[in-house]
């Protein structure tokens, strides 16, 4: 996964990287009057046209930090207050010449220098990355008019933020992974973000070919994106999660954009059936083999409707206590080695070697809600699954649930567009 450099590291986010397995909002502000304006510390700090305090010195040379002396070329006016202590981190810092035309401008700080660029017509200037907490910035701009020259410098430091009022992005899939066809874009944020439509409009995913989809925010800490329909194979996919200084509201800003690049892999589409007890093993349309299996018996009924593979698990211990079965029950189960398994539910359906239940299998369903079938068969299904791979179940009454892992799918496109915040 990549990170754009965006400042301080987080113990925080150190201990929320495992969960990556795992994305410009501005504050409206008030412009600068004059430089020599005692304005209260962040005022005229926020993002807004740079039509504020006009920051002039004579032509050219030795123009002293904040001057404010009449400018003999063009006035240049800035968004941030001279001296600023506590500048919004969500600002866009912006410059512009009332006349002529900017010939430079440079921002640097501690963390390296603000990014941006001057517009075509040469009038103003835009940073296109926000600013870090607690940072100081120096700025220096120079403007030239009809042969006369004017520079303005400003020092401005950044609010400082605690770590309870910066929110760190995690995304599934990781760098340079491949995935199956039905694999959501998956966002988790470890602090809420209560402000869901300025962050999704700075969160961007773009496939190679081009494929329709959108955001569906499933909690305050949670977004995911997905295609109109399955992925097309041999996709590639860019996310751009840049909300480092984004207000995310209730005081809480965006620490660290996220930048992740994946593929999508073959087609496998498994479509199993509770009724018939076998599972049709599809790649890229073609039927590869017909499985016998067996699913989960009455009281333990196999949710039907499409199911993604979110981790796979070469043994795994299956313990009925985790799903709500008591030790001691007759229904309880303590399973040390369970091989091949394949997670499709949140609340633990799993596909697996089930070797005791083989007499069964293609005849019976005598699972608790699993899809068993042999060894032979797991391991063989296994080494060609990915996460991401689809599984289709019909033939029980019980629906699969849209948040039950990643029930994406069983929602219409159009149902998963209303989950956007936009």
């Amino acid at each position: 996964m990549s990170v754009r450099p965006s400042g301080r590291a987080s113990a925080r986010r150190l201990a929320a990287a495992g969960l990556a397995a795992v994305l410009g909002l501005t504050m409206a502000a008030c412009s600068v009057g004059s430089d020599d304006s005692d304005s209260a510390p962040g005022a005229g700090a926020g993002q807004g046209d740079a039509t504020g305090s006009t920051d002039g010195g004579a032509t050219g040379e030795g123009v002293a930090e904040d001057d404010a002396t009449t400018p003999v070329g063009p006035a240049i006016k800035l968004n941030v207050a001279k001296g600023a202590p506590a500048v919004p981190v969500s600002t866009l810092v912006k410059v512009a010449a009332e006349t002529g035309a900017l010939t430079s401008v440079a921002i640097s700080s501690p963390e390296g220098e603000l990014p941006g660029a001057i517009s075509d017509d040469g009038v103003s200037w835009t940073a296109s990355e926000r600013l870090e907490p607690g940072t100081t910035y120096s700025l220096k701009a120079v403007a030239e008019a009809d042969g006369a020259s004017s520079q303005v410098r400003r020092t401005f430091t950044a609010s400082p933020l605690t770590l309870d009022e910066q929110t760190y992005p995690s995304v599934a899939p990781l760098q340079g992974e491949t995935v199956g066809v039905g694999m959501p874009v998956v966002v988790t944020f470890d602090l809420p973000v209560t402000d869901r439509a300025e962050f999704e409009k700075h969160m961007t995913v773009t496939a190679s070919p081009a494929q329709a989809g959108s955001w569906y925010w499933l909690s305050d800490t949670t977004a995911h994106w997905r295609p109109k329909t399955y992925w097309k194979p041999g996709s590639k996919v860019a996310v751009d999660v840049d909300v480092n200084g984004v207000d995310a509201g209730n005081g809480i800003y965006g620490q660290e954009d996220r930048v992740v690049d994946f593929n999508v892999g073959k087609a496998h589409i498994y479509q199993v059936s509770a009724k018939t007890h076998d599972m049709k093993v599809f790649e890229n349309g073609k039927l590869l083999r017909t499985l016998p299996i067996t699913t989960g018996k009455e009281g333990f009924t196999t949710r039907s409707g499409v199911k993604v593979i979110m981790e796979k698990f070469e043994s795994k211990r299956m313990n009925s206590e985790t799903v709500g079965i008591p030790q001691g029950s007759s229904e309880s189960y303590d399973i040390d080695n369970v091989q091949w398994a394949m997670r499709v539910t949140n609340s633990g359906e799993f596909i697996h070697a089930a070797p005791w239940s083989v007499g069964s299998q293609g005849y019976a369903n005598v699972s608790h809600g699993c899809t068993g079938m042999s060894t032979d068969n797991a391991a063989w299904l296994y080494s060609i699954s990915r996460r991401g791979d689809v599984v289709e179940y019909t033939g029980t009454d019980r629906p699969m649930t849209f948040d039950n892992g990643y029930g994406d799918w069983n929602k219409s496109f159009k149902d998963y567009q209303g989950g956007s915040a936009l």
